[in-house]
């Protein structure tokens, strides 16, 4: 397993947000930079579209770069001198599907300038949009990229349920079928968010290992803005860099999550107002409970 550096490290390395970037609002690298940045960590960021706002909101223009300028950016950073700096990856959405070899390319290029160097996979490709409809909201062809290039190479891979099921092309109905699905990824840590809960009205987040699986579960906010998983994989990777146990780590980072739902929920927002509620970035206050799968019946 990855070490971590330890609370004594003073120094908080840099991390590299791969993701798309929105004019207005909260979703994506715009948010997950800013929570990044509030907790103290610096962050190169590398955009992969450029929308003005979430496609939820209406259609709009759409910025994509052309193949051969984004290599070619992937090749300066790869090969800057600076790279040891980065202490952590994190990926999701891409904007097409040859994105995936360049991006593939830097994180090894990372890994091999900084060894310890985590990466996160947010595997951003489709949801369980209402109880009767779910299904993917990119081109095949890119998801598949993302499962062929992207998920092999993460320490972390943070799909929600229905991407789970994609991925692992598996049931994940119930909470002992998705941390089987979780496990078949062959990650050494696979967070599942918006995974079955056990409790009526609730949302879970299931953190599955090789050898454990833990959930961290809490009250459930009706409609909420859109970028919820980007920030709980951003806030699941900040806390464990900075020496917390899995549990503690997993515990803090979906309270912190649904503080801010709640909060922005509560004042009518259709984005999640992180320079509104960005003290609930660092020590929530919201109720979230904890609990570990029993390990035989994980394995069932």
């Amino acid at each position: 397993m990855t070490s971590m550096p330890g609370p004594q490290d003073s120094a908080k390395p840099a991390i590299l947000v791969i993701t798309s970037q929105v004019v207005r609002g909260g979703i994506s690298g715009r948010g997950l930079v800013f929570a990044l940045e509030r907790l103290g960590y610096p962050v190169w960021f590398l955009p992969t579209v450029l929308l003005p706002w979430h496609p939820g909101h209406g259609v709009a223009t759409r910025i994509t770069a052309d193949p051969t300028d984004f290599s070619a950016i992937v090749d300066d950073l790869a090969g800057s001198p600076k790279l040891s700096e980065i202490g952590a990856v994190v990926t999701g959405y891409l904007g097409k599907s040859d994105q995936s070899g360049p991006i593939a390319k830097l994180i090894r290029a990372v890994k091999a300038a900084s060894p310890e160097a985590l990466y996160v996979c947010d595997p951003v490709m489709g949801d369980h949009f209402s109880a009767e409809r779910s299904g993917l909201y990119v081109p095949k062809s890119t998801a598949e990229a993302i499962r062929d290039d992207l998920v092999p190479l993460a320490d972390i891979v943070t799909p929600n349920c229905f991407e789970l099921g994609w991925l692992s092309g598996r049931d994940v109905s119930t909470e002992l079928k998705a941390l089987s699905a979780a496990r078949s990824l062959g990650n050494e840590r696979v967070l599942v968010t918006s995974s079955p809960a056990m409790r009526r009205n609730s949302i879970a987040n299931l953190l599955v290992t090789p050898r454990s699986a833990l959930v961290a579960e809490h009250a459930a906010v009706a409609n909420p803005p859109n970028g919820t998983g980007d920030l709980m994989s951003g806030l699941f990777l900040a806390r464990l860099l900075e020496g917390m146990s899995e549990e503690e780590a997993l515990v803090r980072a979906a309270g912190s999550t649904f503080e801010m739902v709640a909060r922005s929920v509560k004042k009518g927002a259709d984005e999640l107002l992180f320079a509104e509620e960005q003290m609930t970035l660092g020590r929530p206050m919201a109720l979230v409970s904890s609990r570990r799968v029993m390990e035989t019946a994980g394995r069932a």
